[in-house]
């Protein structure tokens, strides 16, 4: 269905150029004629009108869902614990390394025994 809508918007934008044709062809007529410009004829105004809805109606449908403005709507489903989880400002490869001249790479079978006094003057 997406390929349809997407080529509903080629044809949409077919129809507003040759209404935009239309409408400078229009101009030059009036020049070659010699008369004073008014206004476009209805007929051009409609076409390029319709157009739009045209194409804004089938871009809508490729864009898919919309969500909502209201960020309480996507908050509402989510425990206090994960707010403050925000994956994308971890940062593990920082250059916090390279400017301690004593950096030792943590050991990780650290983590998995208790902390005590002793510990802390290893």
């Amino acid at each position: 269905m997406a390929i349809f809508n997407k080529i509903q918007i080629v044809i949409g934008f077919l129809s507003l150029l040759h209404a935009a044709y239309s409408a400078a062809q229009h101009r030059a007529y009036l020049r070659i004629t010699e008369q004073e410009f008014s206004q476009l004829p209805i007929d051009i105004i409609f076409q390029a009108i319709a157009s739009l809805i045209y194409i804004i109606y089938n871009i809508l449908q490729v864009v898919g869902d919309f969500k909502e403005i209201r960020a309480a709507v996507d908050l509402q489903a989510k425990s206090w614990e994960t707010l403050s989880n925000i994956p994308s400002f971890y940062t593990f490869n920082h250059r916090g390394k390279a400017l301690s001249p004593v950096y030792e790479q943590p050991n990780p079978d650290a983590y998995d025994r208790p902390y005590t006094s002793e510990s802390y003057l290893d």
